[in-house]
């Protein structure tokens, strides 16, 4: 588990959060936590339905006027927790640093999909609300998801030069034909997610 922060007081004190990197055969999961400054970034929208060169501006843009928190789980992790858990451990732990730094409690938690980490980790103590969709209609929530993509894009993409095989600066470690080629060629490496069934099967021949 790896954590970056920054921080930004503001009133009222909402959290967005989303995440990155369930689907993928590779690499690890990225919980982002966002808390807007007084200058929101223009433009912010869904991860998915922006330009890569626009999503890298905003990126830049958030990071530097909002507070933001950044959680990283690696593949050995949610082989131990399971990818839902480790997703939601990522955000509980995101979402505790932004806590933690502000010595304030959050008026509210906004987080994209329709389930939370309340009761099923811990750390969590928080309220907060799931909202479907919520990455294109939340901006806390857009700034979190862009933030969560660009950071693990830019981990896969250095992944990639340590495997060079596998395309992960192409296919971020999701199970493309390229990618699941080089898994039956060259078998699974340290990043893989041997709990994913094609992993799996892969080290089996």
């Amino acid at each position: 588990m790896r954590i970056w922060c920054r921080y930004v007081t503001a009133a009222p004190f909402i959290i967005g959060v989303d995440e990155a990197g369930r689907g993928p055969l590779a690499g690890p999961v990225v919980a982002a936590a966002v808390v807007l400054g007084e200058d929101i970034p223009a433009g912010l929208d869904d991860s998915k339905k922006i330009s890569a060169k626009r999503r890298a501006a905003l990126d830049q843009s958030i990071r530097s006027t909002c507070g933001w928190a950044v959680a990283v789980i690696d593949a050995g992790e949610i082989d131990r927790l399971n990818i839902f858990q480790a997703t939601m451990e990522a955000m509980t732990r995101c979402v505790a640093e932004l806590a933690t730094k502000s010595s304030s409690v959050p008026d509210e938690i906004l987080i994209d999909g329709n389930m939370t980490p309340a009761g099923r980790r811990d750390g969590w103590r928080w309220q907060a609300r799931a909202i479907v969709g919520g990455d294109g209609i939340e901006p806390a929530i857009s700034a979190a998801s862009i933030i969560a993509k660009e950071w693990r894009d830019r981990m896969m993409i250095e992944a990639a030069a340590a495997h060079p095989q596998y395309g992960w600066e192409r296919n971020k470690g999701y199970g493309t034909a390229e990618h699941m080629e080089a898994l039956r060629v060259h078998g699974p490496t340290s990043l893989h997610r041997r709990s994913f069934a094609p992993v799996a099967q892969a080290n089996l021949l």
